[in-house]
């Protein structure tokens, strides 16, 4: 069994090898693209510094904003966050997906999910957050309060009906008795996605920033994106250590339970989780998105 490490996200913190969080290579010119160096993107990534892109890793998070006020423009950014912003488009058929149990994000229940009144969301967990919330309203009708568990605590640090985890500590446990109390039940979020509306399940694409073009940069994305998925066995015999994992179990996590093409599936699957976060008010209903675009032109238009 994997054991999760209690101290981080080891699957999901940025790597030490490379390029350091907010710093970018010195010497290039191309478009400025923010990336991600996490053990889920390596694939995406491994080959990035092969292209001439003015390159620089930071948290997904803050690719997010940096895309939005234009420091980037083009950015790794969690699916939510696309939705949030109207003027970003998907720029690459590269993407961190899952076609069922992604393993590393999970919704453990103390309770059963029909009695949850409370839920405890990682701090990193943007994309996952708003996925639970949607499980949880659509299939159960319940919306718990929610609250933000800071990175690197634990199930024994919240006493809330339900708990979302992302990470080494999503790995290890399973129903039973846990630090903080008892778990009853426990939900693989990409296989009860699944399981759920029958499509793939997409956490972050490649996104760029409104004004940009961006259709030259697909090419390398892409390829870097192949060349990635094409040495999976390499990044895992690098990364497993660091992660807490034998190199079997991190190639078997890289091959078996993400997925990295964003194809016709993955798009239906974008679609019906906007459609349902909008329902929620998660993010801007499309009515709203275009009204403001139309307010926006006839304000420029009167000044």
């Amino acid at each position: 069994m994997i054991r999760p490490r209690i101290a981080g996200h080891p699957i999901f913190r940025p790597s030490d090898a490379g390029v350091s969080p907010g710093l970018r290579p010195r010497g290039r010119s191309g478009p400025r693209v923010g990336a991600v160096q996490y053990l889920n993107t390596r694939p995406l990534v491994h080959g990035l510094s092969d292209h001439d892109l003015d390159l620089c890793y930071d948290l997904p998070s803050r690719l997010a904003d940096r895309l939005a006020d234009g420091s980037l423009d083009v950015a790794l950014i969690p699916t939510v966050e696309l939705f949030r912003s109207p003027g970003h488009t998907i720029v690459s058929n590269a993407c961190i997906g899952c076609l069922g149990p992604v393993m590393s994000v999970k919704l453990f229940f103390r309770v059963a999910p029909s009695a949850v009144t409370t839920l405890a969301v990682d701090e990193g967990s943007r994309t996952s957050a708003a996925l639970s919330r949607i499980l949880l309203a659509e299939r159960h009708h319940v919306h718990p309060a929610v609250s933000v568990l800071p990175i690197g605590a634990n199930l024994r640090d919240t006493s809330a009906d339900a708990v979302l985890l992302i990470g080494d500590r999503a790995l290890g446990p399973g129903p039973g008795s846990v630090g903080g109390g008892s778990v009853q039940v426990v939900w693989d979020l990409g296989d009860e996605w699944l399981k759920w509306t029958g499509l793939p399940f997409v956490f972050a694409v490649w996104a760029a920033r409104e004004g940009v073009d961006a259709t030259g940069l697909a090419a390398s994305l892409e390829a870097a994106r192949d060349t990635g998925v094409a040495n999976l066995a390499a990044i895992a015999a690098a990364e497993a250590a660091g992660h807490g994992l034998t190199v079997p179990q991190c190639l078997a996590y890289l091959r078996d339970n993400l997925h990295f093409h964003l194809g016709e599936r993955e798009r239906s699957g974008l679609s019906r989780f906007r459609a349902h976060a909008e329902r929620l008010g998660l993010v801007p209903s499309r009515e709203t998105v275009a009204a403001r675009s139309v307010g926006t032109t006839s304000d420029r238009r009167t000044v």
